[in-house]
């Protein structure tokens, strides 16, 4: 029998350059750039690196910010067969330094934004710092080495269990958390959900968010196995995003909650043609009920909600399921499955509360050498099957739609009662006064702990006014403790509240 050929993304990618040279491949700003001009980019950047010496499933990090060059040089590392290693800007020196040495990765690409972050940072001996779009001491110039390297395919082809990148846990302190996954788990990625989001050939994709997180590869991935276009914001602002969306007659874009909220706030909304829209995908965190209903009424009635964990698992709720069932996040994703656990690790019955555990052909290859972590993240069924914890509680109703309850880490036990805190934010968030919420548990003498709402307002509220009305809508057992105004929330790449942050003040005094 004839051997099936390594056919991945990389060789899918060559070939629309082969057949559709001309067609859009990617927009930035003012710059565009065709199959023909990414395949001979990437062409180089592989090129290049496999004549510096990186080898096949060597990791590749690097530090840039959201442009064209970056698109090239993430799949430039894809095609030479290196491990590609997204770090984000917004991390400090220390932290980069920790998983450039826990990543192996011995070469970084730094856009000019992240230069003096990476200068400060002590990363490993003998690491090569490769400079895009400046120049300086101690750096090699990406430039010089792309004009040396040929255009032509580098010849590589990757196994669907070899490395594509190892993504890092948002918010990572102390020993970082890699997420490794393979081609096969990346491919499967790009055509589940070209399907599960109706894309094309002809699809038009919004990329609001920073390259480097794994949310954005749902505008990233599906659009590019498909041969369609994608437009890159170097930065979110409501705005632009409606602008451009008009512009370039966007027909798929990726929004967190976060964005949502800022777009429904922007002057500019009503001022530009939506129609274009044929897809809104909120990811990261679960849209607020009267977050969703302002957004299917004022932006899109096309709204797709994915509720999902980099390790490797997803459901989708779509405009169809909105209705009949509204607090549901969805059935799995196309190649997916998932059980409900209890606290004695036996699969619950429908409708009952447990942890989400789930598996499918998206799955991570396992932690970057954290044995212990792929162990505790592993719940086996009785036929010995292995899914992966997502740490969420949740259950399943009588359609098969999953609902998630909360996070298990940031369910409030106050005076014996349970209390999820997504159920008081979805009250709090019906104040007109309201743009944001975030209820986390804080230290209680007599209860243990006990419920605080963190509210970011529209205007000027009273936060007493805010706490007697809150209160008046929830029952006895939820009921808060106090409620308090800020500016901002501490939020990882996709937007989510890092609710440990919040809590820390408190418990650390506590202790």
């Amino acid at each position: 029998m004839i051997a099936p050929p390594a056919f991945g993304l990389s060789s899918i990618w060559a070939t629309h350059a082969r057949f559709a040279p001309d067609r859009t491949a990617a927009i930035c700003g003012d710059q565009r750039l065709s199959w023909g001009e990414f395949d001979r980019a990437t062409s180089c950047v592989a090129n290049a690196l496999i004549t510096m010496g990186v080898r096949h499933d060597d990791p590749v990090a690097l530090v840039m910010t959201n442009s064209l060059a970056m698109l090239e040089v993430m799949f430039g590392i894809v095609r030479a067969g290196a491990c590609m290693v997204p770090i984000s800007g917004l991390l400090t020196p220390a932290q980069i330094a920790t998983m450039m040495a826990d990543s192996g990765a011995r070469t970084v690409f730094v856009s000019p934004a992240n230069r003096a972050l990476v200068e400060a940072a002590a990363l490993p001996a003998g690491t090569r710092r490769i400079a895009i779009g400046f120049a300086g001491e101690g750096w090699e110039a990406g430039d010089t080495l792309f004009s040396a390297a040929p255009e032509t395919d580098p010849g590589v082809r990757n196994r669907p269990e070899d490395r594509f990148n190892i993504i890092y846990s948002s918010g990572t302190t102390g020993m970082p958390k890699g997420i490794v996954q393979s081609h096969g788990a990346r491919a499967h990625f790009a055509w589940s959900n070209a399907l599960e989001l109706g894309m094309s050939g002809e699809s038009v994709a919004l990329v609001t968010t920073a390259l480097y997180s794994n949310g954005t590869m749902f505008m990233v991935l599906p659009p590019l196995l498909l041969g369609a276009t994608v437009v890159i914001m170097e930065q979110f602002s409501a705005g632009s995003a409606l602008a451009l969306i008009e512009q370039h007659r966007v027909t798929h874009a990726f929004m967190v909650p976060t964005q949502c909220i800022v777009t429904l706030d922007d002057p500019a909304l009503g001022r530009h043609d939506l129609s274009s829209l044929k897809c809104l995908l909120s990811a990261g965190s679960s849209l607020r009920p009267d977050t969703r209903a302002a957004v299917i009424a004022r932006i899109t009635p096309h709204v797709y909600e994915l509720y999902g964990f980099s390790e490797g698992f997803a459901t989708m709720r779509k405009p169809g399921d909105a209705q009949p069932r509204p607090g549901a996040v969805g059935r799995p994703v196309i190649g997916f499955d998932l059980r409900i656990v209890g606290g004695d690790d036996r699969e619950c019955a429908r409708g009952e509360v447990g942890e989400i555990v789930g598996t499918g052909l998206g799955a991570m290859a396992g932690y970057h050498n954290r044995p212990d972590l792929d162990a505790a993240i592993v719940w086996r069924s009785p036929s010995g099957e292995a899914f992966l914890r997502s740490g969420d509680l949740g259950y399943v109703d009588e359609q098969g739609f999953l609902h998630i309850v909360d996070r298990k880490k940031d369910m409030i036990l106050s005076g014996g009662f349970n209390i999820f805190p997504a159920d008081l934010e979805t009250v709090i968030g019906e104040h007109p006064d309201v743009q944001d919420v975030t209820v986390i548990g804080i230290p209680h003498s007599k209860w243990g702990e006990t419920p605080l709402a963190l509210v970011i307002p529209r205007g000027t509220p009273d936060p007493a006014v805010l706490l007697e009305w809150a209160n008046a809508r929830l029952a006895r057992t939820q009921r808060l403790a106090a409620l308090e105004l800020r500016t901002e929330f501490p939020r990882n790449a996709l937007g989510k509240v890092l609710k440990r942050e919040l809590r820390a003040a408190w418990w650390d005094d506590a202790k």
